[in-house]
């Protein structure tokens, strides 16, 4: 049997994504360049008894989902920069309270409003430190159409996985752009529900690490009662100051992601076997990469390419085994630097890295790429 094809834009493929991961509810608020995320959400959820709510400011969507998380559904947000901007003190509250939800933010020009409608990479950074306080992050960073629903289904896989909020930011071209995408089929992408208690609700405990890093989780209204907060807190869910247990906890809310890093960063290593200079590129600006690379190739060049899928955690790792067999590393992006400086720290000084960095809603083209590229000796 043939699988479903359809040609859709970004957003509609992220959107589907979403529903194919088993999201029931939808809080947001209008913002460009990601409006038609909701809008999918508003026909879309009521067919299959899901729940779509427009809240009155971007607060109000992210403080919806997190609630609405707690209750066991599925939940996804849609956002822009300004609008990840003012959900800043309820993702914290997310990341603490360790609430599963998906906000997905697509990257345009900043600060502040910025240009509404311009392609930007300038979000990375915000996603692990735009709130206070040492937290766990995963962020996705998808550069086609097709990946766009795939990455979707696995922003909730981690989410459930790992209890936390975790963040797919496309940038604008990637999420305007339309291509081809197949559809999988029901049960196609393996779907990880979230772990739920096994002892009985007098016995139970919402942070209760002898179950692990991620302790299960029970859904209000399921017969379990529990406590939550924003404070530091106890295995019981409420407050406490103890520093022992305030150093463990945060220690393990940090630890659950970045222990598991080999399960959650992913890749492509494009003509890296015999590569001499490797362009660490992520998003739309990879496509102009893959091109550039196969220019330098056919010119006798040994490029290739490391395309960040997962920009949190960061695959230091990966990058500092490539820095003892490359003459430079190249790194363009759509904002000042921010993959920039990682790539440095990743390096140790062992090679260059060359950055490439436009903020002026263009997008870095393949000649840029290649320049640079010729320039590493």
């Amino acid at each position: 049997m043939s699988k479903k094809v359809a040609f859709l834009q970004g957003n509609e493929a992220a959107t589907y994504g979403a529903l194919y991961a088993g999201c029931t509810f939808f809080a947001g608020y209008p913002i460009t360049p990601s409006t038609e995320v909701a809008e999918i959400m508003s026909i879309e959820l009521p067919k299959i008894g899901g729940k779509f709510i427009q809240m009155e400011d971007e607060i109000g969507a992210m403080a919806a989902i997190l609630g609405a998380s707690l209750t066991g559904a599925k939940v996804l947000d849609s956002t822009s920069g300004p609008g990840f901007s003012l959900k800043q003190e309820l993702i914290g509250m997310g990341c603490i309270s360790e609430i599963p939800c998906v906000v997905y933010n697509v990257m345009r020009g900043g600060p502040s409003t910025g240009m509404p409608t311009g392609p930007s990479q300038s979000d990375v950074m915000c996603a692990k430190w735009g709130t206070h306080g040492d937290h766990p992050a995963i962020c996705l960073v998808p550069s086609t159409v097709q990946e766009l629903f795939e990455e979707m289904v696995r922003a909730f896989n981690l989410s459930e996985k790992y209890r936390t909020p975790v963040f797919i930011m496309p940038d604008e071209i990637v999420a305007h752009m339309r291509e081809r995408v197949v559809f999988p089929e029901p049960g196609e992408i393996p779907l990880i529900e979230r772990t739920t208690p096994t002892v009985s609700p007098a016995d139970y405990k919402p942070y209760d690490t002898s179950f692990g890093d991620v302790p299960p989780l029970a859904a209000f209204g399921s017969g379990y009662k529990f406590h939550v907060t924003s404070l530091n807190k106890a295995q019981d869910g409420f407050p406490t100051t103890k520093a022992e247990l305030v150093q463990a906890e945060e220690e393990r809310q940090v630890r659950k992601v970045e222990g598991n890093a080999d399960d959650i960063i992913e890749f492509e290593e494009y003509q890296l076997d015999d590569a001499e200079v490797v362009v660490i590129a992520y998003g739309s600006t990879a496509r102009s990469a893959r091109y550039a690379v196969n220019v330098a190739r056919e010119q006798g060049i040994k490029a290739g390419m490391f395309r960040l899928k997962t920009f949190w955690p960061f695959p230091y790792k990966q990058i500092t085994a490539m820095a003892g067999k490359v003459k430079g590393f190249i790194t363009p992006e759509m904002n000042l630097g921010m993959c920039f400086g990682e790539v440095e720290r990743a390096a140790q000084g062992k090679v260059p890295v060359i950055g490439i960095f436009r903020v002026d809603g263009e997008p870095i083209n393949p000649d840029q790429i290649l320049d640079k590229i010729k320039g590493v000796k």
